[in-house]
């Protein structure tokens, strides 16, 4: 079965539409956003779950049953070993409750500075979740494994992505095409998993 006709992304980040439908562009699928929609249509949702899951779902959830529609939702952050995988589903306010992506970035940078190159391994995580109004959840997890450095490189991309060496890679993610980064990133092998599931229900 193909995924539903219409489906709402739950989300109000601008860098995540962007990306989640560049992913997502061979769904057959009308996507509805918060660009096509008076955005108090769009409920605003406390990310207070302890897991990417808990988070992806709570924002699916709630845009599903406000627009009467499915709807995808994701969560993600980056895991730093040296730093007992910190800051992991806290990724978005490292910083602080309302920190911007150039805060949080530079929260990390200085967290991991003296630590050894060998130590700075870290991994993207994503989880993507479907839920229709009232009813299941379906969920597929995304990993992008790599190494951290202290002089961010490149102007593509967000959040951590300047800072984060893909393994295989000499390039930051920032420093990728957005066909490269689709390819590798830990939401673009989450939401393709995610339409494998969705296409066997």
């Amino acid at each position: 079965m193909a995924p539903p006709r219409r489906i709402a992304l739950a989300t109000k980040n601008e860098h995540k539409l962007v990306e989640i439908t560049r992913i997502c562009s061979d769904w057959s699928v009308e996507w509805v956003t918060i660009r096509d929609r008076d955005p108090g249509t769009f409920p605003d949702v406390d990310e207070i779950g302890d897991t990417y899951l808990d988070n992806a779902s709570l924002k699916a959830r709630a845009v599903a049953d406000a627009l009467g529609i499915p709807a995808l939702a994701d969560d993600s952050g980056i895991e730093v070993d040296a730093l007992g995988g910190r800051p992991g589903p806290r990724s978005a306010r490292f910083a602080g409750p309302d920190a911007t992506d150039e805060r949080n970035l530079a929260e990390l940078i200085r967290s991991i500075r003296g630590i050894p190159a060998a130590g700075l391994t870290a991994r993207y995580r994503c989880v993507a979740a479907s839920v229709a109004p009232g009813g299941g959840l379906v969920s597929a997890e995304g990993l992008c494994e790599g190494t951290l450095t202290t002089r961010p490189r490149g102007n593509g991309g967000f959040g951590y992505d300047p800072i984060f060496v893909p393994v295989g890679w000499d390039r930051t993610m920032a420093e990728l095409e957005p066909d490269e980064k689709d390819r590798i990133s830990h939401r673009g092998r989450a939401f393709r998993a995610l339409r494998a599931l969705l296409s066997d229900e």
